[in-house]
């Protein structure tokens, strides 16, 4: 994470929160902001996935879009604008952003446990499949007539690599099922942090902006441990 663009945020915030002790001001209300999860929070989880879910059957996908999203030291400068920075910190005044990024990060881990519970599924059913077929095959063989095997081992083979494509196909279409629903929680993860008036979050796929707005949530997790922090010498 760049230092100038975490250093201005943090700066920023310091000069327009409320310090903790203000919490009974009626302008400034108390609330227990929770902690974001470490290093798992909405978009950059979810895009580190779809990066590499969809690395294998989409060879076209921009140069650039697998890079670490760290920004490079001028890049953020130019691109965190001080406007933008005073934007966000503004948005973050009454807690409101953090509690709707802890929610968001709640509804990623249900969606990513309920994807990942349906492919191992999946592929418990496919096991279950090729064993059947295999059993299946050994018992046919043992019963047939020693003139007949080179014929029926000859069919069996046929009817194990149609088993395989058919298995290939359905994991393949699994893990294009997985793809489009993680593309479109980080839509609606961009649409709500966008109406929540967080600034530079819209909805967009172009990976640049994408890579900005992860060092965005970057730099709101960090905000929130620290005022966690804080809350926590003056409770």
């Amino acid at each position: 994470m760049c230092d100038v663009c975490s250093q201005g945020l943090e700066g920023i915030w310091a000069a327009v929160r409320p310090h903790p002790l203000q919490g009974t001001h009626k302008h400034c209300p108390a609330r227990p902001w929770r902690r974001v999860h470490r290093g798992c929070f909405p978009l950059h989880r979810l895009e580190l996935l779809h990066r590499a879910q969809s690395h294998h059957w989409r060879p076209g996908a921009a140069a650039g879009v697998g890079a670490d999203p760290v920004c490079a030291h001028s890049s953020c400068q130019q691109r965190l604008s001080y406007t933008t920075l005073s934007e966000l910190a503004l948005a973050l005044l009454d807690g409101t952003v953090f509690e709707i990024v802890q929610g968001l990060l709640e509804i990623q881990h249900l969606t990513e446990k309920n994807l990942y519970s349906q492919r191992r599924q999946l592929h418990s059913e496919h096991r279950g499949l090729k064993q059947e077929l295999f059993h299946r095959h050994k018992e046919a063989q043992q019963c047939c007539r020693p003139h007949n095997l080179p014929l029926l081992r000859a069919a069996q083979q046929r009817e194990m690599e149609a088993m395989e494509q058919q298995i290939r196909e359905e994991q393949r279409m699994m893990d294009e099922k997985i793809v489009l629903e993680l593309d479109q929680k980080v839509i609606d993860q961009q649409s709500t942090l966008e109406k929540a008036g967080v600034s530079g979050f819209y909805i967009t796929t172009n990976p640049q902006e994408l890579t900005l707005q992860m060092n965005l949530l970057e730099l709101i997790r960090k905000l929130q441990q620290k005022e966690a922090e804080a809350e926590k010498k003056f409770s």
